[in-house]
């Protein structure tokens, strides 16, 4: 049996082992099964690789994009870059790092950006910021990060109309207004937004979050994050099955 996961803590609202066991079933795929490993501290890693000696893969989640990487043999070039790793590829006890978030953001973000999207606003600071940063900086879109304390960047209490016109991409790399917490939405200016903005939501339950619905009354452009998560999910199949890496 090819054993595959997720770690992370909380689980309870994870895309990941529906969509793998479905994958599983409608492409008969045998012997393989994906499952949910919640970890109270990333250093319960070495306790779970050698109780589940099965294990070929893992998917990262919050918040362990970051802390996981000294547990790891090596990165490849993409997720050193970015500096967070959302899936390793084990094999013979070795394991190798990869990023698949930062593609599939930008094959998912790309179908609505315009000519004016030349700046972007990046709520939060986590390892899913990071990807979102490292997309935009290959595609030579401004940005600055948004966080609740003083750092580089605004923190959400400086953000005025000025700045909403000219950062017109906003991007929600939080888990503010995810599942069951659905109430909740980043602290921004939403009365300053206007048809030529473009609100992303890394979230993707509920489908349309409290920030893309207060995007969308003002006219602005939203996607949530499920497109990413497909893509991110069926990249990290890829480097599992892949031998050469």
């Amino acid at each position: 049996m090819n054993l595959y996961g997720l770690i992370g803590m909380p689980l309870a609202q994870s895309f990941s082992k529906k969509y793998f066991t479905g994958k599983f079933e409608k492409e008969g795929i045998a012997e393989a099964a994906y499952e949910l490993f919640p970890l109270e501290n990333i250093s319960l890693l070495k306790e779970l690789l050698a109780t589940q000696p099965d294990l070929k893969g893992l998917n990262v989640t919050i918040p362990y994009k970051e802390q996981v990487i000294p547990f790891l043999s090596g990165l490849n070039e993409e997720a050193k870059n970015i500096g967070a790793c959302n899936c390793i590829k084990i094999n013979g006890g070795r394991l190798t790092g990869f990023n698949t978030d930062a593609p599939a953001f930008r094959q998912s973000l790309l179908p609505q950006l315009q000519s004016h999207h030349k700046k972007a606003l990046i709520l939060g600071t986590g390892g899913a910021a990071k990807a979102v940063l490292y997309v935009l900086q290959s595609l030579g879109i401004e940005y600055a990060y948004v966080s609740r304390s003083k750092g580089a960047g605004f923190t959400y209490d400086e953000l005025n109309s000025t700045i909403i016109r000219e950062y017109p991409l906003i991007i929600n790399s939080t888990p503010l207004g995810s599942f069951p917490k659905v109430d909740t939405a980043p602290d921004i200016p939403y009365a300053y937004l206007n048809a030529d903005n473009y609100l992303y939501d890394l979230v993707y339950n509920p489908a349309k979050t409290l920030f893309l619905q207060k995007g969308a009354e003002r006219g602005a452009a939203i996607k949530n994050g499920y497109e990413m998560l497909v893509g991110q999910a069926e990249l990290s199949w890829q480097i599992w099955n892949d031998d050469s890496l």
